[in-house]
């Protein structure tokens, strides 16, 4: 026979041992866990891209992402504003960069402006929404492959608009409708005009669409030094002094500037599409270290924070391991203590 007054002693050995073994477990946790140890892989960064209004002058936007998709940066949302707005509408419809070229060059300038003289010479802005719809193939915006937004400013209230939901051709005609050329745009007894009034480059609404990383494409035209000749070149200058001021702030509030070389471009000048394409794709280029260290750095915070959550998860194991093995041993006393009471056996 067993004799069960042994069991105390022993019980309180292993007791011990247990707890040596468990007190050591949670300085140990406090290593770095190895790769193999299953922390998850870090969110991918969200790249927003915020086109910037500037009329004939946002053609270079289309360079702008022939550059950042064959790098490997292919934007998450995009935003826009006027010329920026037409853009982003049809790469956010899942045109590629080369389909967006393609277009550019086809498009004939009958297709997009219609004049009411009995307006004052203003330009409609229908054929320009049509146009638009039928590019994207009527896709309504919150049915975009891309998460897309176009600014427009109230004209009521001059407050800030961002539209991510409806018909995708009068978004993207409000946000273009400058002042004194395009008509404003009416929508449930509200009007609308051009977004570059409020925001000549959406960086905010880029950001509030979910990027990370927001990549501003500046293309605003700057104060020529000279005195306009026309009504357009009043309107024009005018925009470009105001916008320049206002789009100073929003800037700053981007991760990357892109600035293609087409100040001397003008609001009309079509011809220069070819151009405007390549000033893009060289800025673009130029700006890329920049793009891929602010990626980088992103990339390292969450690798470290997801390291730091997977040790504290260890630690947290290993302290409620050892509880368990506390909670074990002490049922084990309990045991003992009661062999311990029984009489002796022969």
């Amino acid at each position: 026979m067993i004799n069960l007054r042994c069991v105390r002693p022993a019980l309180l050995a292993a007791l011990a041992l247990l707890l040596t073994a468990c007190l050591g477990t949670p300085e140990r946790a406090e290593a770095p866990p190895p790769a193999a140890a299953g922390i998850p892989a870090p969110e991918p960064v969200r790249i927003g891209l915020a086109l910037g209004g500037g009329a004939a002058k946002g053609f270079a936007h289309i360079g702008v992402i022939k550059v950042l998709e064959a790098h490997g940066f292919k934007p998450d949302v995009v935003a826009g504003t006027s010329a920026g707005s037409v853009v982003g509408a049809l790469y956010a419809s899942g045109m590629d960069p080369f389909e967006l070229q393609q277009q550019a060059f086809a498009l004939d300038e009958d297709r997009i402006r219609d004049v009411r003289f009995f307006s004052g010479g203003l330009i409609e802005g229908r054929k320009l929404q049509d146009y638009v719809n039928q590019l994207v193939d009527r896709r309504l915006m919150q049915d975009m492959r891309i998460p897309f937004a176009a600014v427009a400013t109230r004209l009521e209230t001059g407050e800030r608009v961002v539209f991510t939901r409806g018909d995708t051709g009068r978004a993207v005609r409000a946000s273009s409708s400058i002042p004194g050329v395009f008509e404003p745009v009416a929508l449930a007894g509200k009007h609308y005009v051009d977004g570059g009034v409020t925001s000549p480059v959406p960086v905010d609404t880029a950001r509030e669409l979910g990027a990370d990383i927001v990549v501003a494409v500046d293309i605003s035209a700057r104060a020529s030094g000279k005195t306009p000749s026309h009504l357009l070149g009043i309107v024009n200058q005018s925009l470009a002094i105001m916008g320049s001021r206002l789009g100073e702030q929003e800037l700053a509030r981007a991760d990357v500037v892109i600035r293609p070389a087409v100040t001397d471009i003008g609001p009309t000048d079509f011809a220069s599409r070819d151009r405007a394409i390549l000033e893009g794709e060289r800025a673009a280029l130029a700006a890329l270290p920049q793009l891929r260290a602010e990626v980088a750095a992103i990339r390292a915070r969450r690798a470290a924070a997801a390291a730091d959550r997977a040790r504290e998860a260890a630690r947290a194991e290993a302290i409620a391991r050892c509880e368990r093995e506390r909670s074990r041993i002490s049922e084990w006393l309990r045991i003992g203590e009661c062999a311990e009471s029984l009489p002796a056996g022969n």
